[in-house]
């Protein structure tokens, strides 16, 4: 038996990722505008930083609490307060190594291997196979696509609930789609979950970046006490923190144990001088979140305007999120053609078929990014698109 045979199946079933295949490819070559994953283009702001560093050299650099520093708990309350409205203590937060993490322990909290968790696809390819590797079953629901436009089907939605069926896993506004549930969509969601007495992940990282009427909907909005929700969400998309891997859980305080526990056993805790940071961007960040979604806001426009306006794009722009999904016409190999347009444009675009079913014809465009480079990239992509 060789090496690689001798591990565990689970291990050995967890796949490639199919956008950072494309990254290092050709990470790194001259001329390239990376538009392939999610994140943008600027660092960390520096007001950030400073706080990391003041810790740092106070010597915070020990064992913290698991749950994460007060300080950092009472800012997230604060920050809810004002961005969403809603009177949460902090008892409801748990810090953890990013927003992934967040989702790895939201899984390993509500489900026993066996147990089948629902998600909207395409999707972030994350989740279902973090799902998998904890010995679940990711099933897929897709969203329908028409016009250029994604919507929900709740009722595909229900039928894919069985008896295994634990919990549904809802992203909103969607990576990579742009969908945003409408309060309509979460009531549907939220009463169907109640019925079938299961649990809802809610990741609303992107909660914000919404392109009209403020943030998008929210369980939030709609929840009473004793719903069974989890909020999983990260500093990456906010506040540029993709680097730092730094995430929260909103959940009942009564497992709050539970959280803790699992947290104590997978990488007991966050650093202290890093959560210092997180605190300064929770309460002196708004005006560089609010810059950030001014500038998603233009780039979307220029890139989804430039595409659409080839004739061979179906898509419109997106309502929420940081990402324009690409339905390029004659295009169906989403990979080789990613290939293609890196090697032949500069330009790095995530192929469709990462994001599972539902996304094969499909390529994902970050528009996170400073709309000069932005337009050159559409221009580049439009020139490519009129050669096919």
């Amino acid at each position: 038996m060789t090496i690689l045979a001798s591990l565990s199946p689970r291990s050995l079933a967890a796949p490639e990722s199919g956008i950072v295949e494309l990254v290092n490819y050709a990470r790194g070559r001259e001329g390239l505008i990376p538009l392939w994953v999610g994140e943008g283009d600027l660092p960390t702001p520096d007001f950030i930083a400073r706080a990391t560093q003041e810790s740092l050299k106070a010597g915070e650099t020990f064992y913290t609490w698991q749950r994460g520093i007060p300080p950092l708990r009472e800012a997230l309350v604060r920050y809810y307060q004002r961005h969403f409205q809603k009177t949460l203590a902090p008892d409801n937060f748990y810090v953890t190594g990013s927003g992934m993490q967040a989702i790895k322990l939201a899984i390993e909290a509500v489900t026993s291997p066996g147990d089948d968790v629902v998600f909207l696809s395409p999707a972030w390819p994350n989740f279902a196979a973090s799902a998998e590797l904890s010995g679940a079953r990711a099933i897929a629901v897709p969203l329908n696509f028409e016009h250029g436009k994604w919507q929900l089907d709740i009722a595909k939605l229900e039928d894919a609930i069985t008896p295994k069926t634990r919990a549904l896993f809802v992203n909103t506004p969607s990576n990579p789609t742009g969908w945003t549930a409408s309060h309509d969509d979460l009531r549907a969601i939220l009463d169907l979950a109640r019925r079938n007495g299961l649990w809802i992940i809610a990741d609303e990282i992107y909660a914000l970046y919404h392109f009209s009427d403020g943030r998008a909907p929210s369980f939030l909005d709609i929840m009473e006490d004793g719903d069974r929700i989890l909020f999983v969400n990260s500093f990456s998309k906010n506040w540029s923190m993709t680097g730092w891997r730094v995430g929260w859980i909103v959940a009942p305080a009564e497992i709050g144990q539970v959280l803790e526990n699992l947290i104590q056993y997978s990488t007991s805790g966050v650093a202290q001088f890093m959560q210092a940071g997180a605190v300064a961007a929770l309460d002196r960040g708004d005006d560089f979140i609010a810059e950030n979604i001014a500038k998603a806001s233009r780039s979307r426009d220029l890139l989804c305007d430039a595409l659409i306006a080839t004739n061979r794009v179906q898509t419109l722009k997106p309502d929420g999120a940081i990402y324009a999904f690409l339905k390029i016409d004659g295009v169906t190999d989403a990979r080789r053609t990613a290939l293609d347009i890196v090697d032949k444009t500069g330009v790095g675009l995530a192929p469709g078929t990462a994001f599972g079913e539902g996304g094969a014809l499909f390529m994902r465009a970050c528009f996170l990014r400073d709309p000069g480079q932005i337009a050159t990239a559409a221009a580049r992509l439009a020139g490519y698109i009129a050669s096919l």
